[in-house]
């Protein structure tokens, strides 16, 4: 018995990473746990910009106008990246309409510096996804029903109230910038 409880941790410690490795890799779409109207948890974490440590604030950045909040499953993958990039050819794009650009994954603070430069090219913070922000976000990527440890690509756009008014959520990349500044154009728009 001891031995098949064996082979089955074994087996599972194998799977999971190797399913987590096959969510990254398929397109596919998810319902974002958190709608449109909702109000947006705050947090503080930290984070990086220009591969400098910083610290972050949601509530803070609220406070210069609307936030796009979004949530990537771990930092130098090809969708991270290519994700990464797009967000930054767009920062122009979303600080002339008001917004701030906020990314986040579980990944620690080292891993966070070096992508903040390397794949953010030090236009936008990067910062670490706490459990408690994973789960108030609830962009927890589960492969059947399991937790792999890493976030959902999800995307959110934040009032200057602190209300989501847009919600992607998405493993491939490709949409979230620019659903989410014909979002922030949106809310510039009704000023």
């Amino acid at each position: 018995m001891k031995i098949r409880t064996r082979f089955a941790a074994a087996a599972f410690a194998l799977l999971v990473p190797a399913a987590a490795a096959v969510a990254l890799l398929t397109p596919g779409s998810a319902q974002a746990e958190l709608s449109q109207g909702a109000l947006a948890p705050d947090f503080s974490t930290k984070g990086a910009l220009a591969g400098k440590p910083i610290s972050v604030n949601l509530k803070a950045l609220l406070a210069k106008g609307p936030v796009v909040l979004y949530f990537y499953p771990k930092a130098f993958t090809q969708g991270c990246t290519l994700e990464a990039h797009a967000f930054a050819e767009a920062t122009d794009d979303f600080a002339a309409a008001g917004a701030t650009v906020l990314g986040m994954s579980n990944d620690d603070l080292p891993t966070l510096q070096k992508f903040s430069t390397a794949d953010c090219r030090d236009k936008f913070t990067v910062a670490i996804a706490t459990k408690d922000v994973i789960k108030a976000y609830n962009v927890s990527l589960k492969v059947a029903g399991v937790s792999t440890g890493l976030t959902k690509r999800t995307s959110y756009v934040i009032s200057k109230s602190g209300k989501i008014v847009m919600v992607h959520s998405d493993m491939d990349y490709k949409d979230h910038v620019k659903l989410s500044l014909e979002a922030v154009r949106k809310l510039k728009a009704a000023r």
